[in-house]
């Protein structure tokens, strides 16, 4: 699909992906990158899917306890129609928004807008979670973080899944999900 970019945008817009398993920090390095627009004085709009309520109906809220006031949306269109003037959108938890996030990102960035995107970029069975593949295909600059696998040490990319729940979606901390290395993921 064709994004025709703004005429009028004061400077050339972008796409962050921050993905990574479970406990590696994305959102972590989301409110990092957030936390230094604002205090370039730049203005910040924050999203996040309204089913995401592990710690706060409407902050984003680290598992260290860092947080930030977002504006939960039911789906990714409801970011452009409640977008304003915004340098700097940041959308975390990408994984459980529809397919359009990946089309609402591209309009952002052609209206001259930075996004900032962070989510898993595998489920729990270690397969591509939902938008992300589309999502990082189009981003401009990719970080992806590391956990510590919990049960060798190592370096963990993998969200492993500790109850025998199969839907897709489980909302969960470290009752529910430890990360875990590949080796530890699979043979573990």
């Amino acid at each position: 699909m064709f994004i025709e970019p703004s005429k009028n945008a004061k400077s050339k817009g972008w796409i962050e992906v921050i993905c990574g398993s479970m406990f590696s920090g994305k959102t972590e390095e989301l409110i990092r990158r957030l936390k230094r627009a604002q205090l370039a004085n730049q203005k910040v709009e924050i999203y996040k899917p309204s089913i995401d309520i592990r710690y706060d109906s409407q902050d984003i809220v680290s598992h260290n306890d860092n947080r930030v006031l977002s504006t939960p949306v039911e789906n990714s269109q409801h970011i452009l129609l409640m977008h304003t003037d915004a340098e700097v959108v940041a959308i975390d938890e990408a994984q459980f928004f529809d397919s359009e996030i990946t089309y609402v990102a591209e309009q952002l960035a052609s209206k001259g807008v930075r996004v900032i995107i962070a989510g898993l970029d595998m489920d729990f069975k270690g397969i591509p979670f939902g938008p992300m593949p589309a999502l990082l295909a189009k981003a401009d600059y990719i970080t992806k973080l590391h956990a510590i696998c919990m049960k060798c040490g190592d370096i963990a990319n993998y969200s492993f899944r500790k109850t025998a729940i199969e839907d897709k979606v489980v909302l969960g901390e470290h009752d529910t999900y430890e990360a875990r290395c590949r080796s530890c993921f699979y043979n573990g």
